[in-house]
C-alpha cells in the first residue's frame, strides 16, 4: 500500500460534474482529490480487505439474529421499546437490504481493523462507485497509468444486480433531506443503478413525505409510496412523528429497520464479546462513565455518531483529539485506539463496501487529523501487482 502523486486531469471539475458529482469542492478545498492515488496489490485487496469484509458482514448478520430475539439487547442498543417488534419482524420476514460500508484502519500489512459499520445511510457511494472508476479509465487512456491497472470496484454492477432482485413495480421512491447536495448525489446515483435494472423511480425530499387518512405514506401528488429508499437514519425516524406510522404504513423501506442494529456503534462491544480476539476487531466496551476523561489508548464514540462527530480519541501517550457535534443524546462506547496509517501529513481510512451480501469495492478517505470527518478528502485507488 502506497500513496502515489499524479497530475490532475485537465478540466476534471466538469468531468465529475457530468457524473452528478457537484460537491467535489467544499469550502474552496478539495473533497475529491486526484492529485494522488493509493496503490494496493491484488493480495492486499483479496486477503486483507475483501475476505475480512465478507466475514465481518456475516458476523453482523449473525449479531442481528441474536439481538432481535433479546429485548435486553435491543434496549441496550437504545432502540425504543415501541419499535422492538418492527425491528424484529423486519429481520424475521427477511426484508431485503441494499448496501453498507465498513471503515477500516489498514496499514498495508497485518489485519485491517474495523473502526465502525455504516450500514444504514452510508454516503461516498457516488465517488466510490462511479467517479473514481471513470478517473481510472481516463488515466489509463491518457497513458498516466499502465493498461493493467485495476480497482477493487464492482459497486455499480453489483448495485444493478441487487436492484434486479426487486420486482420492477411498484415505483421505487428515493428520499434524502432537502438541501443536502451530497445526499442527493447519493440517491440520484442509486436511482440510475435502479433504472439500469428496469425499475421506475422518483425522488422525494424526506420533508415532503405525507401521510393519508389510511395511514399510508404519500408523495406531494397524493400517490402512495409503496417502496422507499430513505437516506435518513432509523435512529432519527424512531424519534419523529413520521416513525409512529412506519409499521402500519405498508411501505417497504430500504434500508429495512433491522439495519438500525448494524449501524449502531453499540454493536461493536457485542461483536467483541462474541468474537473476542478476532484479528479484524478491536476491543470495545460500553462506556460506563462517559462524563469522565477518555483513558489513554481508547476512543469514545456515541452510538449514533456520523462523519467523526462527537468522537474523543486519546492516544497511548495521552494526546487528546476530539470533534464536536450534535450526537449527545445516546450512550457511548469505548473502543481501543488503532492509529490510522500516515502518508506524509495525511491519515488514511479505507472504506470497504458491501452490496447485498457481496464485498463490492473500496473508497479511500484522507484527513489531516486522526478523526475522519465529512470534509475529509476522497482519493482514488489502483490495484497493481
Amino acid at each position: 500500500m502506497q500513496r502515489v502523486e499524479i497530475a490532475e486531469r485537465p478540466g476534471w471539475q466538469a468531468t465529475v460534474e457530468a457524473e452528478g458529482f457537484a460537491f467535489h469542492t467544499i469550502g474552496g478545498e478539495h473533497y475529491w482529490d486526484e492529485r494522488a492515488y493509493y496503490q494496493f496489490t491484488e493480495a492486499q485487496v483479496t486477503g486483507d480487505l475483501e475476505a475480512p469484509t465478507r466475514e465481518l458482514h456475516e458476523m453482523c448478520l449473525d449479531a442481528v439474529a441474536r439481538v432481535v430475539d433479546s429485548e435486553a439487547l435491543l434496549a441496550g442498543l437504545a432502540i425504543p421499546p415501541a419499535f422492538f417488534d418492527m425491528v424484529r419482524s423486519s429481520w424475521k420476514q427477511g426484508q431485503p437490504h441494499l448496501y453498507g460500508r465498513f471503515d477500516f484502519a489498514y496499514h498495508g500489512n497485518g489485519p485491517a481493523k474495523l473502526l465502525e459499520a455504516n450500514y444504514d445511510t452510508p454516503t461516498s457511494l457516488l465517488e466510490a462507485g462511479s467517479v473514481q472508476l471513470l478517473w481510472l479509465e481516463q488515466q489509463i487512456a491518457r497513458g498516466a497509468l499502465p493498461a493493467q491497472a485495476n480497482q477493487f470496484n464492482t459497486l455499480a454492477e453489483d448495485l444493478v444486480r441487487a436492484f434486479g432482485t426487486f420486482p420492477a413495480t411498484p415505483v421505487f421512491y428515493f428520499s434524502a433531506i432537502a438541501g443536502s447536495v451530497e445526499d442527493r448525489g447519493t440517491t440520484d446515483f442509486l436511482r440510475r443503478m435502479a433504472g439500469h435494472a428496469g425499475i421506475e423511480s422518483r425522488h422525494i425530499d424526506v420533508q415532503d413525505i405525507g401521510l393519508n387518512p389510511a395511514g399510508q405514506f404519500v408523495d406531494l401528488q397524493g400517490r402512495r409510496i409503496e417502496r422507499l429508499f430513505k437516506l435518513h437514519a432509523w435512529e432519527h425516524i424512531f424519534l419523529e412523528p413520521f416513525g409512529q406510522a412506519v409499521a402500519g404504513s405498508g411501505t417497504q423501506f430500504v434500508e429495512p429497520a433491522w439495519k438500525a442494529i448494524v449501524s449502531n456503534k453499540g454493536l461493536l462491544p457485542l461483536l467483541w464479546q462474541w468474537h473476542t480476539g478476532h484479528p479484524n476487531l478491536l476491543p470495545a466496551v460500553f462506556d460506563p462513565a462517559p462524563s469522565q476523561a477518555v483513558p489513554n489508548g481508547w476512543v469514545r464514540k456515541p452510538f449514533f455518531s456520523r462523519e467523526g462527530a462527537n468522537i474523543e480519541l486519546r492516544t497511548p501517550s495521552g494526546e487528546l483529539v476530539m470533534e464536536e457535534g450534535p450526537y449527545t443524546d445516546a450512550p457511548y462506547i469505548l473502543q481501543a485506539f488503532s492509529p490510522l496509517p500516515r502518508f506524509g501529513g495525511s491519515y488514511t481510512l479505507v472504506g470497504s463496501w458491501v452490496v447485498g451480501d457481496v464485498p463490492a469495492g473500496i473508497g479511500i478517505r484522507e484527513d489531516d487529523s486522526l478523526i475522519t470527518k465529512d470534509t475529509s478528502r476522497f482519493l482514488p485507488h489502483v490495484v497493481l501487482g
